[in-house]
């Protein structure tokens, strides 16, 4: 407990990559592997079921500090996190347990579960009296399930990588799905010997700079491939071994998503790597990345919902031919061997027989197929002017903008400037005031930083976004100052505001929504500026940017 202590507070006190995946490697280089299991399965963002209702351990709490009620609300609501406010509220101890992690996970924190209300009073009581307060504050974040720490999912799995040599692909694989925390498990996942997932191995994705400079410099139109860029989950479809897999950008592996796209995949033939977008498709047209997101969060998809949210894979590139890495061909090369791959797979054809110099000469690939698997438009234009009109169309297509890629192009790795470029059209902007506010977390627990913006609508202010990035830390202050000042109502840990501050916000994409009051969606919103020089009355109507849709 105390290394796992270590650990948490080392994370906490940075905002560096590189110094969290060092104070990651440092733990797993020393911990032991039943400790390392169940640190993975904390710093992923996994919990136990609840262990023990809040209400009950609130007032166990109040109890033992010898605090009144009132005062653990006062402290709750300054400190906005209800295991650090038990922890600063619990008498000092000087204590440390030495017993670890994996002790305590398994002998004192599980067992709460099924232990009668009494029994859970004593093995907490006992738990806060061994422990010092660094100590009991991550024990309490075990507690009630509400351990973060900052770090992602990928930054673990980079960690783990260099502790075992394993490449982070692997590393990935091993960690989906279902596993349980155990000594045996940890052991399996850092196995050098790397068969049980060679299989469905991705490859690093290639990914593009935004453009931001004149067209010109980039040399001849003709010298670049254009192509529309699409809002969805960027992914590779590989089929090997007689298998499928989905991955997305993310190293997460999504096949369970997305089954009808695995179903359509037996007609690759094997050895087939493709780089593509899912997209939320009906009608020959793209849907709005909200219906997709009905699909991201979910473990099992109905067959309703691939009824009402059917999906297809957008193909870019084509990184695997018959097992063979292609990926150092030029795009130009690349591209026309997907063009005939797709063209040459056929309902009739024996995918497992099929190789390009077959292709041409096979029947058009079957409907069914078609209908989940496309290629993405070129974008065919003549001059730099024309592209520039082209893109001016992008949001009447649903897309965010063009993608520009050297026709010489390697598929290279990570994102590398001079081959790649996304130019995005500018984001929808409005003038919204604040009219909520709440604590942020982490280092910003002490300010309110979580807003709540309003658009005008006969006469009353209705929610319509919530934004916590793009204002600078001085900006943060004066915004958390008036707050604090300018309070008419709380709600629990939320305080409604003065209306009288205007930001402008910038968003990607406007939905219909039935789950908001505003009846609309909005997606990436973020503060460009503080409009100082706007009164309330003038900010923008919820029609105004209804009219977006």
């Amino acid at each position: 407990m105390k290394a796992f202590t270590d650990l948490y507070t080392a994370l906490d006190e940075t905002t560096k990559t590189n110094e969290k995946i060092a104070a990651m490697k440092s733990y797993f280089e020393s911990a032991s592997p039943e400790d390392s299991a169940w640190a993975i399965y904390f710093l992923t963002g996994r919990k136990p079921k609840q262990l023990m209702q809040i209400p009950k351990l609130v007032a166990l709490a109040v109890a033992a500090a010898g605090v009144p009620g009132w005062m653990f609300a006062e402290s709750y609501d300054a400190v906005g996190d209800t295991a650090e406010t038990i922890a600063l509220l619990l008498p000092d101890s000087t204590k440390t347990s030495e017993l670890p992690l994996s002790d305590w996970v398994e002998n004192r924190l599980l067992p709460l579960r099924g232990a009668t209300e009494q029994e859970q009073i004593d093995s907490v009581l006992e738990a806060w009296q061994e422990l010092n307060d660094q100590q009991r504050f991550i024990w309490n974040k075990l507690l009630t399930g509400a351990f973060r720490v900052g770090v992602s999912q990928q930054l673990v799995i980079r960690a783990l990588s260099l502790v075992s040599k394993i490449e982070p692909a692997v590393v990935a694989h091993r960690l989906m799905g279902t596993w349980e925390p155990t000594a045996e498990f940890y052991q399996h996942l850092m196995e050098p010997d790397t068969k049980d997932t060679d299989i469905s191995r991705p490859y690093p994705f290639y990914l593009a700079y935004p453009f931001e400079n004149d067209l010109p410099v980039l040399g001849e139109v003709s010298e670049w491939q254009a192509e529309w860029k699409w809002d969805g989950i960027r992914s590779q479809l590989i089929r090997r071994g007689g298998q499928s897999f989905i991955w997305s950008r993310g190293e997460e592996l999504i096949s369970d998503r997305f089954p009808e796209l695995i179903e359509e995949s037996v007609l690759l033939p094997d050895g087939t790597v493709i780089d593509g977008e899912i997209l939320p498709w009906k009608e020959a047209n793209v849907l709005p990345f909200s219906q997709l997101q009905l699909r991201i969060g979910r473990k099992n998809v109905s067959k309703k919902m691939m009824e009402d949210v059917p999906v297809i894979i957008m193909a870019y590139d084509l990184l695997e031919f018959g097992g063979v890495d292609i990926r150092d061909r030029a795009l130009v090369e690349r591209r026309e061997l997907l063009e005939r791959l797709l063209r040459g797979l056929s309902c009739s054809s024996d995918p497992a027989q099929l190789t390009i110099a077959e292709s041409d000469k096979a029947a058009p690939f079957c409907q069914r197929l078609s209908e989940r698997l496309r290629i993405s438009p070129k974008v065919e234009v003549d001059s730099w002017e024309a592209l520039s009109e082209s893109r001016n169309h992008s949001r009447s297509l649903n897309v965010e903008g063009l993608m520009l890629k050297r026709l010489s192009s390697p598929y290279k790795v990570g994102r590398q400037r001079g081959d790649w470029w996304k130019w995005k059209v500018n984001p929808f902007t409005m003038d919204a005031v604040l009219i909520y506010a709440q604590r942020g977390s982490g280092k910003r627990a002490s300010l309110y930083t979580d807003y709540t913006f309003g658009l005008w609508d006969n006469g009353k202010l209705v929610p319509v976004a919530k934004a916590y990035s793009g204002l600078t830390d001085e900006e943060i202050r004066q915004v958390d100052l008036f707050v604090r000042q300018n309070t008419l109502e709380k709600f629990g840990p939320v305080r409604t505001v003065k209306p009288e501050l205007v930001f402008e916000l910038a968003f990607e994409g406007i939905a219909k929504s039935t789950r908001h009051k505003s009846g609309i969606a909005v997606r990436f919103p973020r503060m460009l500026r503080w409009r100082t020089d706007k009164p309330a009355n003038e900010a923008d109507t919820l029609e105004t940017v209804q009219a977006l849709l």
